[in-house]
């Protein structure tokens, strides 16, 4: 029995010995070799299979998943993907071949010891490998267990409101050149961890944008330089978006999430999308960074509770689980999002924010932003082990920053689901951002994040414009599920940068990936009758 089997409490009713098949060589339609391992019980007769399929490499001694799987009497068929691991062809990013599926198909279908019963199976890219599966109709195809991995990357992962996620992007190029120049060996993705963090600090920080990748790495990426070269709008992402496979999705999904994910949004929009097209799908939710909760004893019990039932002819379990972070519970929801009502807490002058009006003669606060000095964040939604929660003291003590707090809360607050705020703002350039975080203040004082969101502006962006230069500025927050204690405070940031996480606005509108000049701006954001600036926050019921 493997040991995370025992670690997480997963150990199968009836324990197989695994048996494994390595190199296994499958033709890509276009003859490309795809080499896989092939994991199988020993004295099962062509059980149901999971596929699982990756660019991160085969056989790592700390990936237990295959032979958690197969100890449960299943197969498994752990694949390459072209350009990794052995596999021919050339890697290009998240642009997937549809040749590697389409001769996955073809060759698996005529395997004696193929059943018939398929199910995949994987977190972040392996996730996303399961969208881009969907393009062709599969039969045997039962569920898809979905962790981190939304069916549309751009909007997801590199623009999210239209700003370039700088910070994801170079910690995802870094993670795949580490393991594609260390040869997939974990020794040395673990020696080059202690030099990672100074290398993508001084990448961030390369102007022009498009030496970034050669900072970083010592070459270039040629996805990277396609990433910063094409806005959020060009045909090039069409590639990479995959939710017209929605139709072709098997009949369960188990989409598995973390509030501290970069992805979550884009599967919060998948599993509706999934609804509406019939399928059933269970949703799960955990207090998690990117790709860790499929590790967690509550992830995998919920992941391997919806398998075992769709691939045995059980009822599969559907609906939404959530942890309500702040409780430190895990709660059973109707649907996505629960029944809440918006409610808005409105900014005030001198950092206050409260549920009353703004007041009249409120003058606006003021910042001044500089693109060579960049507003930093900590934590949050990042490709690090640094993502989730973080004191975020040090960032709101700069003077690029804006802070608006409740007094202590007299009672408990609770909010599950969308989170939104509407700024009216002046800047003295046209090219800006905005950037909205939500923290928890402790009686101690310490402010830990809960989510955030940014929106990036230019002269052409669809929002309401005054005669006197005002703005309307909405910007959408990661959801969330929180419990606000009594005697805590809620306070909201603003700001015009969050670097790296999302790459700083130069200020100019020249070319993100050409510009060498930065500009500094000033921004007024207004509290008064005629511009009420707000956080909306979803209270469930008894809250409101």
């Amino acid at each position: 029995m493997t040991l995370l089997s025992r670690l997480i409490g997963v150990r199968p009713a009836v324990r197989h010995p695994v048996r494994v098949r390595r190199d296994v060589q499958i033709p890509a339609a276009d003859g490309v070799p795809l080499p896989a391992t092939h994991y199988y019980p020993a004295g099962v007769r062509r059980p149901p299979l999971v596929l699982l399929r990756s660019p991160y490499g085969r056989g790592n001694p700390l990936d237990q998943v295959p032979r958690i799987l197969a100890e449960r009497g299943y197969q498994v068929l752990y694949q390459s993907l072209r350009g990794t691991a052995g596999a021919g062809g050339r890697f290009d990013g998240f642009v997937i071949d549809p040749a590697d599926a389409d001769g996955t198909l073809s060759w698996l279908r005529a395997q004696p010891w193929f059943g018939g019963v398929l199910a995949t199976w994987g977190a972040s890219y392996l996730g996303y490998a399961q969208w881009e599966l969907a393009a062709r109709e599969i039969p045997e195809w039962k569920i898809a267990v979905i962790q981190d991995a939304p069916s549309a990357f751009a909007e997801g992962f590199m623009y999210p409101g239209g700003a370039f996620a700088l910070g994801n992007a170079l910690g995802w190029v870094q993670l795949v050149d580490t393991m594609f120049s260390g040869d997939f060996s974990l020794v040395r993705q673990f020696l080059a961890v202690p030099a990672a963090g100074r290398k993508l600090r001084r990448a961030s920080a390369t102007l022009p944008l498009a030496e970034a990748d050669r900072a970083l790495t010592g070459h270039r990426v040629s996805w990277f330089q396609e990433w910063i070269g094409n806005g959020p709008d060009q045909a090039y992402w069409s590639r990479m978006d995959h939710r017209a496979n929605v139709g072709r999705m098997p009949p369960v999904v188990h989409l598995q999430g973390g509030w501290y994910d970069f992805f979550l949004p884009g599967m919060l929009t998948d599993h509706a999308a999934l609804l509406a097209a019939g399928r059933t799908v269970r949703l799960l939710i955990g207090p998690w960074g990117h790709g860790k909760g499929l590790y967690t004893r509550d992830g995998m019990r919920d992941a391997l509770a919806a398998l075992d039932a769709a691939l045995l002819g059980r009822q599969a379990p559907s609906g939404v689980r959530v942890f309500v972070t702040g409780a430190n519970r895990w709660q059973d929801l109707p649907g996505w999002p629960p029944a809440h009502e918006p409610t808005p807490w409105y900014l005030h002058p001198g950092g206050r924010l409260n549920r009353a009006h703004a007041v009249p003669a409120a003058g606006p606060s003021r910042y001044r932003y500089d693109a060579a000095d960049p507003t930093p964040t900590v934590g949050g939604t990042t490709v690090s082990m640094s993502s989730g929660p973080a004191d975020n003291r040090v960032i709101e003590a700069r003077p690029d920053v804006l802070t608006f707090t409740t007094a202590p809360l007299a009672r408990e607050v609770e909010v599950i689901g969308p989170v939104r705020v509407r700024l009216h703002a002046r800047a003295s350039i046209p090219h800006v951002d905005y950037v909205a975080r939500l923290c928890e203040v402790s009686p101690r004082g310490r402010s830990v994040n809960l989510c955030d969101g940014v929106v990036r502006l230019d002269p052409a962006s669809d929002i309401r414009r005054d005669s006197d230069g005002v703005i309307t500025v909405d910007i959408a927050l990661w959801p969330l599920a929180h419990h606000f204690r009594r005697g805590h405070r809620i306070r909201l940031q603003v700001s015009s940068g969050a670097h790296p996480r999302y790459g700083r606005n130069p200020g100019t509108g020249e070319p993100l990936a050409t510009t060498l000049a930065l500009r500094a701006s000033t921004h007024e954001i207004f509290h008064d009758p005629d511009h009420p600036s707000a956080l909306w926050l979803p209270l469930t019921e008894g809250n409101s």
